[in-house]
């Protein structure tokens, strides 16, 4: 399993409407691509010096080749959106996480 990971600072006089806008519409649009099946979004919890708040979202996909579809297929248009609503409020950085071993209680 792979975790697509987008960490990202956005600025707060347009908070409010990306966490909707990621809520409502990206993360839904994320997962109707079926490249994914699961989306986890986290507030990390550190303080800033650049100011905003920063989210980790985490994107599972079942293996590399759905996730390199992914990236042929729908990244562009669908990074496209935010960069449109959103130019010059965030600052966002991707890495891909594969899962090794996960436990639980």
């Amino acid at each position: 399993m792979y975790i697509y990971n987008v960490t990202i600072n956005i600025d707060d006089s347009v908070h409010d409407q990306w966490l909707d806008w990621m809520r409502d519409e990206h993360i839904p649009d994320m997962l109707a691509t079926g490249k994914f099946t699961a989306a986890k979004m986290c507030r990390v919890m550190v303080d800033e010096e650049m100011g905003g708040t920063t989210y980790s979202i985490q994107y599972t996909s079942k293996d590399k080749d759905t996730l390199s579809s992914y990236y042929k297929e729908d990244a562009d248009r669908l990074r496209n959106e935010g960069v449109t609503r959103f130019a010059n409020k965030f600052v966002a950085f991707r890495t891909e996480l594969e899962l090794i071993n996960e436990q639980s209680i």
